[in-house]
This record gives C-alpha cells, sequence and structure tokens, in this order.
C-alpha cells in the first residue's frame, strides 16, 4: 500500500507480488531517490507485522533494492558493453564483406564506379606524362598540339552550359509554387553568404598567422599585366549584367565598362596691373599720353590662356564569354511565370523538361571522354610552366597558405555545416560527387563542371531534380567559397610583401569587398585574378602587384574551383534537407490533382 506518497512493503510478499506491485503502483513509485525511504519503512513495520521474519526471505528483499551507485556503475557497463557489441558486430559485417567479395561483386564495383577511376587514373597519367615530357623542353606551339584533346573537352563542356542552365533553372522555377521557391531562395542564399564569410574568415587568419610575405619583393618573379579598373565601375558592371539588353547577345557577350581619354580645352584668364608696373619705373609720363595709358591698361589687364586638359571617362564596351548571372535573373523570373500560368504554360514547362533531359543525356555520351581530355589538360598546363621553381621559396609559403586554407574551408568546415544540418554522414555525400570534383580539377571552371555535377547529384547522391535545378546553376554563378578565401588571402599577402601595414578596419574592408567581388566572379578560369583589383585598389594596395602571383595561379585557379563546386552541391543537399516538408507537401498535392483527373 501507499502511504505518504511511499510505496510500504509487506515482508511476507514473495518477489513476483512484490513486482507486481510496483507495476500496479508505477505512477507513485519514487525512483532511485526513494530507496532509502522504502527501506527504512519497511524496517519499522517489519516488528509490528511480521516478527518472524527468516533469513532467506529477507535477502529476497534485500536484492530488489539497489544503490544509487551500483546503477550508475551498472548502467555505465552496460554502454561499455553495447560499443563493444557494436565494434564487434561491425567487424564481423566487414568480415563477412570480405569474404564474400566475388569475381562478379568485383565487376560490378568497377561497373558503378568506372567514371571515378578513369578519372583518377586520368589525372595521375597526365601528371606523370607532363613530367616524363619536360626535358624534352617543347615549343609553345607543340604544348598547344598537346593539349588540344583537352580544348576539346572544354569546348564540349561549356557547349552544354548555356542550354542546361536556362533549362535547368525553368523548369526549377516552374515547378515550386512561388512560397516554395522563395524559402528555398532564402535558404540557399544564407548558405552562400555564411559559407563565402567564413572561408574570407579563414583565408585571413591563414594569412596572418602563417605570414608568407616576410621578405622583399624584389626577388619575386612578375608575369602578365593586370588591366586597371574602377570599383565603382566594376559593381555597376554586375548590376549591368544582371538585366541584358539583348537575350542573344547574352549567350556570348557580357557588359564590361571601357576607358577612353577625352581632351578638352579651357581658357584662363590672368589680371595684369601695367599702371603699378609703370608708376614702379618712375619714368616721367606725359600729360598727353595719360588716356592712351589707360587704354593700354585696360586692353591688357585680362590676360587670357587656353590649357588643354585629359579626362579618363568610362565609355560602354563588353568582354568575351556567357553572361551567366543575367541568364541565372532571366531564366528565373521565366520560369516562375510560368509556374504561375498553370495549364495555360504546361506545353512551354513540358518543353525545357524536354529540353532538359536531352542535355543530361548528351552529359552521359561525353562524360566518357572527360578522362582524356583531363588528362591532356593537365599535362599541358604543367608543360607551360616555365620554371617549376618559382612553386618554392616566398612564392611557395604563399601557395601553401591557400592550399591550407582552402583544405580547412573544403575539409572540416563545410563537411561540418552538412552534418550540422542534415545529421548524415557528409563523406558518403562527398564521395558521389568524386567525378565533378576531379573535372572541376582539371578544366578549372566551375561552369564547364555544371553539367557533371548535376549528374552526380542526381544520380548518386539521390538529390531531389527540384533542388538541383534552382540550386546548382545559382551557385556557380554567385557562390564563389574558394574565389573569396583566395582574394581575401592574396590581398594581405600583397601587403606583407610591400611592408604595408593594415589596420583592423582595413582588413574589414578586404573582408566585406572579397566577399561582394566573389559575386561577380564568372565561373571561367582565373576569373578571380579580375575580380582581385576590386580588393586591392579598395584599400590603396597596387594593382601592379598581381603579377607576382600570377605564376603559381593556375594551380591555386583549381583548387578554388574544386572547392566552390563541393560548396555548390553540399549545399544543394543542405537546402533540400530543409525543404523536404514543402517538396512533400508539393508531391502530396500533385499525386492528389493526378488521381483526381484520373477519376473525372
Amino acid at each position: 500500500m501507499v502511504e505518504h506518497g511511499i510505496l510500504v512493503i509487506h515482508p511476507e510478499l514473495s518477489c513476483i507480488k512484490i513486482a507486481i506491485l510496483f507495476s500496479l503502483h508505477k505512477n507513485t513509485f519514487p525512483g532511485a531517490r526513494g530507496w532509502g525511504d522504502i527501506w527504512r519503512s519497511k524496517q519499522r513495520r517489519q516488528s509490528s507485522s511480521v516478527p518472524g521474519l527468516t533469513m532467506s526471505e529477507q535477502s529476497h528483499v534485500n536484492s530488489l533494492f539497489l544503490n544509487e551507485d551500483a546503477a550508475k556503475r551498472l548502467h555505465a557497463e552496460g554502454r561499455v558493453q553495447r560499443l563493444r557489441q557494436a565494434v564487434q558486430k561491425r567487424a564481423a559485417r566487414a568480415k563477412k564483406r570480405m569474404s564474400s567479395i566475388t569475381a562478379d561483386s568485383a565487376k560490378s564495383f568497377f561497373r558503378r564506379n568506372a567514371f571515378v577511376l578513369f578519372t583518377i587514373a586520368a589525372v595521375l597519367l597526365g601528371i606523370i606524362l607532363a613530367f616524363s615530357l619536360r626535358p624534352y623542353q617543347l615549343t609553345y606551339r607543340q604544348i598547344k598540339y598537346f593539349s588540344f584533346p583537352g580544348e576539346l573537352l572544354m569546348r564540349m563542356l561549356q557547349m552544354l552550359v548555356l542550354p542546361l542552365i536556362v533549362s535547368s533553372l525553368i523548369t526549377g522555377m516552374a515547378s515550386l509554387d512561388g512560397r516554395a521557391s522563395g524559402k528555398m531562395g532564402m535558404r540557399a542564399v544564407v548558405y552562400y553568404m555564411v559559407t563565402t564569410i567564413i572561408a574570407v574568415f579563414i583565408g585571413i587568419l591563414m594569412v596572418i598567422i602563417i605570414h608568407p610575405g616576410k621578405g622583399s619583393k624584389d626577388k619575386l618573379h612578375r608575369e602578365g599585366r593586370i588591366e586597371q579598373v574602377q570599383t565603382t565601375d566594376a559593381f555597376m558592371d554586375l548590376v549591368r549584367n544582371m538585366f541584358p539588353p539583348n537575350l542573344v547577345e547574352a549567350c556570348f557577350k557580357q557588359y564590361k565598362t571601357q576607358y577612353s581619354t577625352r581632351v578638352f580645352t579651357r581658357t584662363v584668364l590672368h589680371s595684369s596691373n601695367v599702371t603699378a608696373s609703370v608708376a614702379a619705373t618712375q619714368l616721367p609720363v606725359p600729360e598727353n599720353s595719360t588716356g592712351i595709358l589707360e587704354n593700354v591698361t585696360h586692353a591688357l589687364g585680362t590676360i587670357s590662356e587656353v590649357l588643354t586638359f585629359e579626362e579618363v571617362i568610362p565609355i560602354p564596351g563588353s568582354a568575351n564569354g556567357v553572361n551567366a548571372l543575367g541568364l541565372v535573373v532571366f531564366s528565373m523570373c521565366f520560369g516562375l511565370v510560368i509556374g504561375s500560368m498553370k495549364q495555360k504554360g504546361r506545353a512551354l514547362r513540358e518543353f525545357f523538361n524536354c529540353l532538359n533531359e536531352a542535355i543530361m543525356r548528351l552529359v552521359a555520351i561525353i562524360i566518357w571522354y572527360a578522362p582524356v581530355g583531363i588528362m591532356f589538360l593537365i599535362a599541358g598546363k604543367i608543360l607551360e610552366m616555365d620554371d617549376l621553381a618559382v612553386m618554392g621559396g616566398q612564392l611557395g609559403m604563399y601557395t601553401l597558405t591557400v592550399i591550407v586554407g582552402l583544405l580547412i574551408h573544403a575539409l572540416c568546415i563545410l563537411p561540418l555545416l552538412y552534418f550540422i544540418v542534415t545529421h548524415r554522414n557528409p563523406w558518403v555525400f562527398i564521395a558521389g560527387l568524386l567525378q565533378a570534383l576531379i573535372t572541376a580539377l582539371g578544366t578549372s571552371s566551375s561552369s564547364a563542371t555544371l553539367p557533371i555535377t548535376f549528374r552526380c547529384l542526381e544520380e548518386n547522391n539521390g538529390v531531389d531534380r527540384r533542388i538541383t535545378r534552382f540550386v546548382l546553376p545559382v551557385g556557380a554563378t554567385i557562390n564563389m567559397d574558394g574565389t573569396a578565401l583566395y582574394e581575401a588571402l592574396a590581398a594581405i599577402f600583397i601587403a606583407q610583401v610591400n611592408n604595408y601595414e593594415l589596420d583592423f578596419g582595413q582588413i574589414i574592408t578586404i573582408s566585406i569587398t572579397a566577399t561582394a567581388a566573389s559575386i561577380g566572379a564568372a565561373g571561367i578560369p582565373q576569373a578571380g585574378l579580375v575580380t582581385m583589383v576590386i580588393v586591392l585598389t579598395s584599400v590603396g594596395l597596387p594593382t601592379e602587384d598581381i603579377t607576382l602571383i600570377i605564376a603559381v595561379d593556375w594551380f591555386l585557379d583549381r583548387l578554388r574551383t574544386t572547392t566552390n563546386v563541393l560548396g555548390d552541391s553540399l549545399g544543394a543537399g543542405i537546402v533540400e534537407h530543409l525543404s523536404r516538408q514543402e517538396l512533400d507537401a508539393q508531391d502530396c498535392e500533385l499525386d492528389y490533382l493526378s488521381n483526381f483527373s484520373r477519376k473525372h
């Protein structure tokens, strides 16, 4: 029975009856802290109720009441035991899997991962081939002929980028309603901003800690020429390119401000005091000549001088290349309008769906040629280097700093973000992206890698097509984590080389400008060098010193492009996980509408 909230146990009850009593009064069961009260109450009732309790019955009752320390110790031992059993199960499962490997299973593994294995082998063969041909000192013309298969791969991929961006964005936006696409867009933009800010912070931290700019810049090798760009004009060009006046021209050209020198003349009037000069000579002046002198003084009182001035003025211009930003903005708006048209826009929606499917089938064909092209691309780039010794010394420390920063961001920060949001293993997800990552390493272009990235995410990782068609084209255009990290780090390195001390405000300026400039960096090889001029100009650093790092930029550009592609892909996985509720709701609505149309 229960007295004052305490379960009192009669000493004559058997163990089974006590257990039943516990189950009946589980709501008033006091827990581990109430064991002492139960035991003291039981001892008080033993002397009055049943005086003849035997030792056997006493031991039965005592065995039911364990103290709290013993319970904790047993719990800890149980956890260790469960962990040991889990490890043993995994080991047994792995042993069983190894013992079950047959020739057929090995063939199926190689068939599933043929693309990845061929691409990795192509990278290794390209490096070996390049170093074996370097002693022959090929001419520039011979190197260009040698790199021709790699150039073909770049042209094939770039051929598919334009229709892929347009068709995927239009179909992705048309398949979503306005509210769902707005939420997805907000999540994607927040992810892009967070990862870019973290990348800039890592770049600044690495260059301050390692300090690769120690020494004099006189020993550094300069290469190439940098075109001067005004910061204001660069950001205005970014906004102009978002709204192209001619969609056909946007497929192969983008707006870029050019500079012209305008010469103009200006007349400057100088005053001349002739009377004062005559008086200073102390010469006698005839009375009849006073009027003549006044007339001459009035005429010569203002002497005009014509001066010539030069002014640098911005004029409209263009640069070759796809205006991806303008096409992205147009495709998103066009897709939203088609989606809002419901049944009237069904024909256009099906057309772009069919176009997207046809492009992906072309990608499946071209992907077999990718290993060959990547091998010759990498080998050709290594052969083009005049002197591999520039990778050492002071520039070698700079290269090492960039590599360490990119590895921390790509292998620590991005997988950690994916794990925190989705609670899934990020390395399984990254393993499905190997083909796209190696293609980015070979082509050095996130836009050219876009067709391979689509295929890896949709087929290997099973990401919803509505997410990939929306997130990937936008990410390949504006999400440049590796570029932002590289630009912030390179700007502070150039300041260190010039023995220029940056204060906290200038470092904040570099971080903000690098974040904004990375958005404007087109997804083409070495576009970060152009936008770096904006970062250096913002803090008054010499822009001509960019030529100090061009010698190693071809290598670092490949690493930061790989980081950009990884960030876009993990972002698609994160946005899909956060948008699962909206996607499921839309699937249910579509199923209901299809069932309703069948019945009627």
